[in-house]
């Protein structure tokens, strides 16, 4: 899996409505948070929870969080709803080879990767690490989790 300091993998993925994203043209409004899942991954719907209040309260500033699904586009439309995702989402599709998730030497999702405006990895996780989510969300002052929630340490992916 890429860790800080490599260079993120370039992309062209669609999204929910079929239109194409590169990374490049992503990056161009600042730092992004990928998230990398699938629908059927139980620490990936236990971790979208944490990266929707995430995306809401940076929705004004950064980072973006754009998720990168590994189902296709009707299962991962039924995921959103039953999970109330609004996270823009984009397809690595199985037609494909996967080429985001290939390009990120991804083994296990969730993975997620903070990715600076210079294309740069600043920070990487795999599985659930709840210390390590926190950290990236107080750098934009985020506060991800609530003082009477009992969330655990971690979970693997």
């Amino acid at each position: 899996m890429l860790e800080r300091g490599d260079l993120a993998a370039s992309f062209v993925l669609t999204d929910l409505d079929q239109k194409s994203h590169s990374l490049s043209n992503v990056l161009k409004s600042g730092p992004v948070l990928l998230a990398f899942f699938k629908i059927s991954c139980p620490t990936c719907q236990f971790t979208f929870q944490f990266l929707e209040r995430l995306h809401r309260a940076a929705s004004t500033g950064t980072p973006r969080v754009i998720a990168i699904s590994q189902d296709t586009r009707e299962a991962t439309l039924e995921f959103h709803q039953e999970f109330g995702i609004t996270i823009p989402t984009l397809l690595d599709k199985a037609a494909e080879n996967y080429p985001a998730s290939n390009g990120y030497a991804i083994a296990s999702v969730p993975s997620l990767f903070l990715v600076e405006t210079d294309g740069t990895i600043a920070w990487a996780q795999e599985g659930f690490h709840r210390v390590e989510l926190e950290t990236v969300a107080k750098r934009f002052g985020v506060a991800l989790f609530r003082a009477a929630e009992r969330v655990p340490e971690a979970r693997p992916g």
